[in-house]
């Protein structure tokens, strides 16, 4: 079984990140500074990485949106994809936001996990750099390097998909340089790759340094779930009532996100406040430009479609697992229902 695992996380591997995540979560914690009320439930909750691919989350905690619904959220970026969902396989996170398709190979192999909202529903990333021109054939990445996080972190997987449907071969025409996520864009300033795959913030740090964005894998792709909510089946029969509240939330702060781009860029400087405030508005503009995060917490059919079309084409999953066994979407069909 454990073939059906990406290169590099087979089920020891998997397992033995999940030991280290059940210690706890690590790097980047931090909680709502609003005072809280005792009544409110600690909800702890794993982000892959703090970007403003999240910003919804963001929206959320800093409009009261989680308190409104009694929550109290306390958040830890993991590190990667595979370090957020086995937060929640240790059980040191309730919920993990990442690319969902770990869910699937969890399922697929014997364990557990469901999905129960979107919260990025393209593909997130930016092809930048400060030697190419912008291009939109993948073609013209022939005898290029290209940096992105390891496999299976989305990122990889999207630019190693591309490639190959390009008709170039990895490794011979196109060379995928592996980085820790997040440092993508300061490894292609530093010369090791002619093309960095990145999200934001850190694609309009790049730019504001003299790079520009060469490629948009968000209409390359379209309608994508690249970053589901995450939750153990445990876990819902047990406090169905938390779920309800996270995934509401989420569905609120989805809508002011969108309906107040001004409150997302407050929150999005509070969030990155190392950078410019002109580059986190301009990261923000492109968010909402390219419809990245989610419009709405409901999974649509489409979106995971093409996630896992592309999962099934390298290889990551077996696909036999149906949407309507991993996505659970009732909890999101309610949410909608409420806020009318």
């Amino acid at each position: 079984m454990s073939n059906f695992f990406p290169k590099g996380v087979d089920r020891r591997n998997f397992l033995k990140v999940t030991a280290v995540a059940a210690g706890g979560l690590v790097a980047m914690p931090y909680i709502s500074s609003r005072a809280r009320a005792a009544t409110l439930k600690t909800v702890n909750f794993s982000e892959a990485v703090h970007n403003l691919g999240y910003i919804n989350l963001y929206v959320g905690m800093h409009d009261g949106i989680f308190e409104k619904h009694g929550l109290d959220m306390k958040v830890s970026a993991a590190g990667g994809d595979t370090q957020t969902f086995a937060a929640v396989l240790g059980g040191s996170a309730d919920f993990a936001i990442g690319d969902a398709t770990m869910a699937q190979i969890s399922r697929e192999n014997g364990g557990p996990g469901v999905v129960v909202g979107t919260v990025v529903q393209r593909a997130h990333y930016f092809g930048v750099s400060k030697t190419m021109e912008p291009f939109t054939d993948p073609k013209d990445l022939k005898g290029k390097k290209v940096v992105t996080s390891p496999e299976p972190n989305t990122n990889y997987s999207v630019t190693k998909r591309m490639v190959e449907q390009a008709g170039l071969k990895l490794g011979t025409d196109v060379t995928i340089v592996p980085v820790n996520p997040g440092t993508e864009i300061g490894a292609m300033l530093a010369g090791q790759a002619d093309m960095a795959v990145a999200y934001q913030p850190s694609v309009a740090a790049a730019e504001a340094q003299g790079s520009k964005v060469v490629f948009d894998f968000s209409n390359y792709i379209g309608p994508f779930c690249n970053t589901g909510i995450m939750v153990l089946p445990s876990t819902i029969e047990k406090d169905p009532e938390m779920v309800q509240a996270l995934v509401t939330a989420f569905e609120e702060a989805s809508r002011k996100t969108y309906a107040d781009p001004a409150f997302a860029k407050k929150v999005a400087r509070l969030e990155f406040p190392d950078l410019p405030g002109e580059v986190v508005d301009k990261a923000i503009d492109a968010e909402l430009k390219y419809l990245i995060p989610a419009q709405s917490v409901v999974t649509k059919p489409d979106q995971w479609k093409n996630l896992m079309d592309m999962q099934l084409y390298l290889g990551n999953i077996k696909g036999t697992v149906s949407f309507d066994e991993i996505i659970d979407n009732s909890f999101a069909d309610k949410a909608v229902k409420q806020l009318g």
